[in-house]
């Protein structure tokens, strides 16, 4: 197997492209919420739109649009997809609002004193408003792929 073989891969390609795609997009979509250009955000794990979801369904129609909507493999893909769509906008977003709550409760505890550890990651999950990005995002990375790699 050469990097050639690699880049006839249309869903590796696809998952690619809608990862970078979205964590590209995170950049404006935070200015246009915060109006600070936080350059950062092409690492973040969080923002609109949520990257997980745009690269699992980008892979998910790719394998259909590519390989039949009949075939088991893209029945296995929507399933997994399913899985970190919900993941995406239940657990870690609730796990982010956890870390919220507790990094307020050192704030008010602390008050006035030094603390030297790391606060915890808060925006570690999605709004459904994110997700729903991330597929919208995915979708169009497979169908414009599939339009232009026949």
């Amino acid at each position: 197997m050469n990097l050639l073989d690699i880049l006839q891969n249309k869903v590796l390609i696809a998952v690619l492209t809608g990862w970078l795609l979205a964590q590209f997009l995170k950049i404006p979509t935070e200015y246009l919420r915060s109006r600070k250009w936080l350059w950062a955000m092409f690492f973040a794990a969080g923002g609109m739109p949520s990257s997980h979801t745009a690269l699992m369904v980008a892979g998910t129609l790719t394998i259909g649009l590519s390989y039949g909507f009949d075939n088991p493999i893209f029945g296995i893909a929507v399933g997994v997809t399913m899985i970190i769509a919900h993941d995406a906008a239940g657990v870690r977003r609730q796990a982010g609002k956890h870390a919220e709550r507790i990094n307020l409760l050192f704030d008010e505890l602390l008050r006035g004193h030094m603390w030297s550890e790391n606060e915890l990651k808060e925006v570690i999950g999605h709004t459904p408003l994110e997700v729903i990005g991330g597929i919208i995002l995915g979708l169009l990375v497979a169908v414009v792929q599939w339009m232009v790699w026949r």
